[in-house]
């Protein structure tokens, strides 16, 4: 599973590029069903002007659409940072079976935070740190850029 993991999520850092290169937090996702990706996103808050336009939303959107069913049962979802209180609660009204995520988010990640709310409210599996480095550098480089820039 690790090869396969490392291999989503490196797909799930290109959307984050893209994210960085439209000059928006890089975070990326992906989602997977039968080991095909069939949705992707990035974040794009600034550029809709839409403080729900996280990747995971905008990846789970277009994943409603390929299933024509909110119900996204037996799908991975792969995100470089993880996920907020916000798109957790998407993540578990749509019934996806496991995420897998790069880096932490200690300000409103939903581990960080003490919430633990997937965890504590169904059985998803949830695995971390899956090219932790690259995402956590990407995400640096952005806000080191943005400081520069003030």
């Amino acid at each position: 599973m690790d090869d396969i993991d490392k291999n989503f999520m490196y797909m799930a850092l290109k959307e984050a590029e893209k994210a960085f290169e439209e000059d928006e937090v890089p975070i990326g996702a992906v989602l997977v069903y039968k080991n095909k990706i069939i949705a992707k996103g990035y974040n794009q808050v600034e550029r809709l002007k839409d403080a729900t336009a996280h990747a995971e939303m905008i990846c789970l959107t277009s994943a409603y659409s390929y299933f024509n069913d909110w119900r996204l049962t037996d799908t991975v979802l792969y995100s470089t940072l993880e996920p907020c209180l916000m798109c957790s609660g998407a993540i578990f009204l749509s019934r996806i079976k496991r995420i897998v995520y790069a880096t932490e988010d200690t300000r409103v990640g939903i581990e960080w935070n003490g919430i633990d709310f997937l965890k504590s409210r169904c059985s998803i599996e949830i695995k971390k740190g899956v090219l932790k480095d690259i995402s956590k550098n990407l995400l640096k480089k952005f806000f080191k850029k943005k400081r520069v820039l003030k």
